[in-house]
């Protein structure tokens, strides 16, 4: 039997070009990818049901995580980023070329993919198929069956491993087609269209960007950027304040030794984490930056402050940062 490789990421595009290859008696193995910029509500909601379809069609499910490779094209894209920091094709041609392995591995004959001609800017473009296909050096062996009629002929189409007249002509951002063919299949309970992917929100894009200008792109750093707010206080330190009870926690949890932490002294508020090389400028700032998101009406406002590692901590007492002086340092 013949056997291909799908990406498979529990989007409605990907779910039907999946449907459509099994549909001609062909073996689909799912590969979902995961990044460190995947794990936004959307993305998650995506993830779960990729793997509840993939058992519903009975299909092997292989889950992918891209870490320090994924890393490196955001540092510097070949093809550059999409409108914020999304390095977009790239990313499509590390995919291809990770499925690729698992298509030796599996001895499968192709690769089939979700997208659809025209749906989003720059990767799903025509010249950005080309390059994806050129790039990631399996042209001729990416099928994108939801848009094939509209592209040239792959291999498995000529090899007549796959009948070309099963396949559609989709293009452009309209949803009406897929959600016609999902209703044909019978598929009701997939999720809204959303990309999901953190890199193409603003102000997460912001803070990767400041990571990257400050040579400080690690998977660590990357994991805090998704918690609480977010201030540049120097080159050498940022500060990250928690919004709520459960943030405070998780950047509890995520101190190393070195770390600086900021607590109200008399109660609740947030807490903030300090990172990198700290002066009596910035532990100052630090501590007035606490004080503004402090909700206590106790005057004066005494912030605690301890590097973790240490038995010992010290008390300020600053005045809260006025906003338009918080926003200077915010990211």
């Amino acid at each position: 039997m013949i056997k291909s490789v799908s990406l498979f990421s529990g989007g409605l595009d990907s779910l039907l070009a999946t449907k459509i290859i099994l549909d001609q008696g062909i073996e689909v193995i799912a590969v979902n990818f995961i990044t460190p910029f995947s794990y936004s509500k959307k993305m998650l909601e995506k993830q779960n049901y990729a793997r509840t379809m993939s058992q519903k069609m009975g299909i092997e499910l292989i889950e992918m995580t891209l870490r320090e490779n994924f890393f490196e094209i955001i540092k510097d894209p070949k093809h550059g980023y999409g409108k914020n920091l999304n390095p977009c094709i790239d990313c499509k041609i590390l995919m291809l070329k990770q499925a690729y392995e698992v298509m030796k591995e599996k001895g499968a004959s192709f690769i089939i993919t979700g997208e659809v001609l025209s749906q989003r800017p720059k990767s799903q473009f025509l010249w950005g198929l080309h390059i994806i296909d050129r790039d990631s050096g399996l042209k001729g062996l990416i099928l994108r069956p939801l848009s094939a009629k509209l592209l040239q002929e792959t291999i498995p189409e000529k090899e007549g491993w796959v009948d070309r007249d099963k396949l559609y002509d989709f293009s452009g951002r309209i949803r009406g087609p897929q959600f016609a063919l999902a209703q044909q299949f019978g598929i009701t309970d997939y999720p809204a269209p959303a990309g999901g992917c953190l890199l193409t929100d603003p102000i997460f894009a912001r803070r990767v960007n400041d990571l990257l200008t400050h040579d400080e792109l690690t998977l660590e750093n990357a994991e805090l950027l998704k918690l609480g707010r977010y201030f540049r206080l120097n080159p050498q330190y940022k500060l990250i304040v928690g919004r709520n009870e459960k943030e405070n926690f998780a950047l509890l949890g995520a101190i190393k030794p070195g770390d600086f932490i900021f607590t109200p002294s008399h109660g609740k508020g947030p807490t903030g984490i300090g990172k990198g090389i700290i002066d009596s400028i910035s532990e100052q700032l630090s501590a007035s930056i606490i004080a503004f998101y402090s909700s206590l009406s106790i005057e004066p406002l005494h912030i605690n402050v301890q590097c973790h590692g240490y038995p010992f901590s010290k008390t300020i007492t600053p005045s809260p940062l006025r906003s338009e002086e918080l926003e200077q340092y915010r990211i």
